[in-house]
């Protein structure tokens, strides 16, 4: 009797691979992918990209480029509305695939025939949404049940490639931390390549947008987390602190 081969991951964290590489051989509890495919217990990289190991033998490979998103069922997804149809709407995702919100999980009760949509989601339109449904052969469903979820009404998005989302949110979100203190903004990174940031000042909002381009564009450089925040550091001075203290001072 062969017994099967203890899980091996032939790359450390934060590793380049490229088409061809053997990752990782063993049985392996990973999901699907289209980065990475299976001959027999060995997982094989499909694309050139940066690594991520996680405990467990888990292993992901994101793609260094592409400006594609692939949905995963549960990703939160910021959709533009691009088409109205009878019963739902048409959202642009940034991937392959058109995906679908039904008009009854934004009412939350079935639609009226002949109801006119557009008084509640129209072109041109944001909404944060959650993949619900999606096997390859089926264009996404999505659902805004859920706090958070909805039509966006205020604030505004940045486009940054969908590769580049884990980087943007960094290792226990430690980017993302950077991102929103330094600036005094929200932030909601969607794991389709689009950002909803919302800041108190024009000052806030054009350093902190010019500092997600430098995420994107130097995404592989280590130490890049300090960087970013000595960056903001140096763009917004100490008039974010300033501001609050004068805030205080006048309450």
């Amino acid at each position: 009797m062969v017994e099967n081969a203890a899980p091996k991951i032939f790359y450390q964290d934060r590793s380049i691979v490229t088409p061809g590489d053997l990752i990782a051989e063993g049985d392996l509890q990973v999901s699907w992918s289209p980065y990475f495919y299976k001959i027999g217990n060995k997982y094989y990289s499909a694309i050139t990209g940066l690594l991520s190991v996680k405990e467990g033998n888990v292993f992901e490979v994101i793609p260094l480029e592409g400006q594609h998103y692939y949905p995963r069922i549960g990703d939160t997804v910021l959709g533009l509305i691009e088409d109205i149809e009878i019963y739902g709407w048409v959202a642009d995702i940034k991937s392959f695939y058109s995906a679908y919100l039904p008009a009854s999980s934004l009412l939350g009760r079935a639609i009226t025939p002949g109801e006119d949509l557009r008084r509640f989601l129209n072109i041109g339109d944001y909404v944060i949404a959650k993949v619900e449904a999606f096997d390859r052969t089926i264009n996404p469903v999505l659902t805004v049940k859920g706090k958070g979820l909805g039509r966006v009404s205020s604030g505004v998005v940045v486009e940054i490639s969908p590769a580049k989302v884990p980087r943007v949110i960094g290792k226990n979100k430690s980017m993302l931390e950077v991102l929103t203190s330094e600036t005094g903004c929200d932030v909601q990174v969607a794991q389709n390549g689009r950002i909803l940031i919302k800041c108190a000042n024009s000052l806030s909002e054009e350093a902190l947008v010019s500092a997600i381009n430098i995420i994107q564009s130097e995404s592989h450089i280590k130490g890049l987390t300090e960087r970013i925040r000595a960056y903001l550091r140096e763009k917004l001075g100490g008039s974010r602190n300033d501001a609050s203290a004068e805030a205080k001072a006048n309450t």
